[in-house]
């Protein structure tokens, strides 16, 4: 019976252990690639077709890589997102590898500081899922985006999926050592 409970408990403590890696924030190129931060193609290469595909959640990061001389990032309202205004950005970035934290849940918006780009298309949205949805992904379709003004959010990622599966396994290892 001793073995059994330990057994038990190894495994309770690597399947808590592997939960806890697939909380922590990830670092998303924006676009999937180094190139992406552009003025798109057409508009199947815009960059918000890439966020339509994806779910960020909160702690997640946006990465983007660009040429700091001739570009840049700004973080915007809603409002300056949807009129191209460049002159009063939340936060400016001009490094050419900017890294963005996800802190909170809902739309984030991103224009490029480059003259006349954002009217020709170089602009992201972003739509963090709350802590509410982030639980219930596995099993939910996702939000509506008429619930937060931005892109449609992606079905569930096979990563989230095994998320909710591991805290139905360490509920039930946690059971079974009460037993």
């Amino acid at each position: 019976m001793a073995s059994f409970e330990r057994a038990v408990s190894s495994s309770m403590a690597l399947l808590l252990l592997c939960f806890l890696s697939l909380t922590e924030g990830r670092d998303l190129l924006v676009g999937g690639k180094t190139d992406a931060w552009k003025i798109p193609s057409s508009e199947s290469d815009s960059l918000n077709k890439w966020s339509e595909r994806s779910r960020f959640v909160i702690g997640d990061s946006l990465v983007w890589k660009y040429d700091s001389s001739k570009d840049s990032v700004l973080e915007v309202s809603k409002t300056d997102y949807e009129t191209c205004n460049t002159s009063k950005p939340i936060a400016e970035y001009k490094d050419g590898n900017t890294k963005v934290e996800l802190h909170r849940s809902g739309p984030f918006y991103f224009i490029s500081g480059a003259h006349d780009h954002c009217q020709q298309g170089q602009k992201l949205t972003v739509v963090v899922i709350s802590p509410r949805h982030h639980h219930m992904i596995s099993s939910a379709p996702a939000p509506s985006p008429a619930e937060f003004e931005g892109p449609a959010v992606a079905p569930a990622s096979s990563a989230a999926g095994l998320r909710g599966g591991l805290v139905v396994a360490v509920g039930v290892l946690g059971g079974l050592v009460l037993m």
